[in-house]
């Protein structure tokens, strides 16, 4: 029965439902249905990267990191270039200080998906930890350019570090 609903396409159908059921959770703040529901998404297509990823993030919000990085790890395991899971470990590795990981993770983050602000911001982050001021506002001012045709309130937070950049940079 397995297979005939493979066949059909109704396991991916319910994978599907259940992941965009839990973003839903997840937007309202409600981490457990949110990770609850990325969970069933995950044992009924547990081949897809990007649900991993996903849940991996919705653990570090939840300040779950070891079950964060157990995600992370199966994400790149089944696609070795998911830019969620590359971008999850790279805010793992800031956390911890670590700017070299960090910075790999992110730069492989952005790489997969150039168009992704909060990759850019946190490349611009990582190159002011390592004091390298330049490639820090170049980032920072990416993030901020795309934060605003987004409409995205993050960067009124992208300007704050930019004028602090700017004090290094001179």
């Amino acid at each position: 029965m397995a297979r005939l609903n493979q066949r059909l396409g109704l396991t991916r159908f319910e994978a599907d439902e259940a992941y965009k059921q839990a973003l839903d959770y997840f937007k309202k703040s409600d981490l457990d249905n949110a990770i609850d529901r990325m969970t069933s998404a995950i044992d009924a297509l547990p081949n897809n990267s990007e649900y991993y990823a996903a849940r991996g993030l919705m653990f570090i919000e939840d300040a779950e990191y070891d079950k964060a990085e157990d995600d992370f790890a199966e994400s790149l395991r089944l696609f070795p270039y998911e830019m969620l899971a590359h971008y999850g470990r790279g805010i793992l590795a800031y956390r911890r200080k670590e700017w070299d990981a960090a910075l790999e993770h992110f730069t492989k983050a952005y790489h997969a998906q150039t168009t992704r602000p909060e990759t850019s911001y946190y490349l611009g982050l990582v190159y002011y930890q390592r004091r390298e001021y330049a490639s820090a506002v170049n980032l920072m001012g990416q993030a901020y350019t795309q934060f605003e045709a987004a409409n995205d309130k993050r960067k009124a937070d992208a300007a704050r570090w930019l004028k602090e950049l700017a004090k290094h940079k001179a």
